[in-house]
């Protein structure tokens, strides 16, 4: 079970968004299960009107559980509501991604942000805005797989990631591509290593330009989906 310090009044002046609009035609992950919409009932005939969706745990903007990657990892709603409302700092690394598709964030990025921003405090979500947000209406700029269909987009190194686990004993990393491990590292080494503890993953955050470095607090809502290797996720930014 997930459990992390909170300070116990948050003070806000700015909420925003950090998950895309779910709507057939996103980017998915290759092999992940279409997003479908289907009219259920009509108002004119059913006297309301009502949908059902269909859509992968981990499409659109979502959370990852750590069985999705653990066998003996617990599911997604086995989080405590507590660790779901959690202090985060951003890191931008769009210059860096601009030039590099594959670029994956340092060991010497984190203290260089540290050296301006302060020191990254324990419980905070470390979210990495890459620019990639820019690029969600266009599927094939966002995944950028080549001819033989590798995805390049950037993400966590390993060692950064290893790094913010234990010297800086993070509550978590999120990101605005499809994966915190770059598209080059299909063996998701970000995503072990986090949700081996269990921390938290989020994917495909949008809007991280509007947030300020740090004095951010996230709330992410979760379908508490039974046995579920993730969810879709509502995730808004007080700040």
């Amino acid at each position: 079970m997930l459990h992390h310090q909170k300070p116990n009044n948050i003070a806000y002046s700015h909420v925003i968004h950090l998950s895309h609009l779910i709507d057939i035609g996103i980017p998915q992950w290759p092999g992940d299960p279409p997003v479908k919409f289907t009219t259920v009932a009509e108002l004119q005939d059913d006297g309301y009107y009502l949908r059902r969706f269909s859509l992968g745990e981990h499409s659109a903007t979502h959370i990852n559980a750590p069985n999705s990657f653990h066998s003996s990892g617990i599911s997604i709603d086995e989080y405590s509501a507590q660790s779901l409302v959690v202090p985060a700092v951003v890191i931008d690394i769009c210059k860096q991604a601009a030039v590099n598709a594959d670029y994956l964030l340092t060991v010497a990025d984190i203290l260089v942000w540290e050296a301006e921003f302060g020191t990254i405090d324990p419980g905070r979500m470390v979210i990495l805005y890459t620019g990639w947000q820019a690029k969600w209406l266009d599927k094939n700029a966002f995944l950028n797989q080549d001819a033989a269909g590798n995805m390049h987009f950037p993400g966590f190194g390993s060692d950064a990631t290893q790094f913010l686990i234990t010297e800086r004993q993070i509550a978590g990393v999120g990101i605005d591509t499809h994966g915190v491990d770059s598209g080059q590292d299909t063996s998701f080494t970000t995503n072990r290593l986090v949700l081996a503890k269990p921390l938290l993953v989020l994917e495909n955050l949008t809007n991280l330009d509007q947030l300020p470095p740090q004095g951010t607090t996230l709330v992410i809502g979760i379908l508490r989906l039974r046995g579920g290797s993730g969810s879709p996720a509502a995730v808004m930014a007080l700040f």
